[in-house]
């Protein structure tokens, strides 16, 4: 079955939302965990924003610019339960470990 690009960008978005809550918070830990490409990790992170995730990136102290972690402050309306307990399927639809 073929999914609409809406519904796999929207599944993407809360797949990588997922993983950043789940610990899996930096691109290269993204990129590795799931072999997406680099600049597809980077845009979906950014494009959280529209689904009003507030996503952050906490640099780590004393390390080089750009090295550390993002957080989600905020999940607005999109509901991280109901994420976690679909993630099988989100997975399956994306087609990523």
């Amino acid at each position: 079955m073929a999914i609409s690009k809406t519904k796999s960008s929207f599944y993407r978005r809360l797949y990588v939302a997922h993983l950043i809550e789940s610990g899996i918070a930096s691109v290269p830990d993204i990129l590795e965990y799931t072999g997406m490409p680099r600049r597809t990790a980077q845009d979906t992170i950014k494009s959280l924003a529209d689904l009003d995730i507030v996503c952050i990136f906490k640099q780590t102290q004393g390390e080089r610019n750009r090295s550390g972690k993002y957080e989600i402050k905020d999940w607005g309306a999109i509901n991280k339960t109901w994420i976690a307990d679909n993630i099988a399927e989100i997975k399956q639809v994306l087609n990523y470990p």
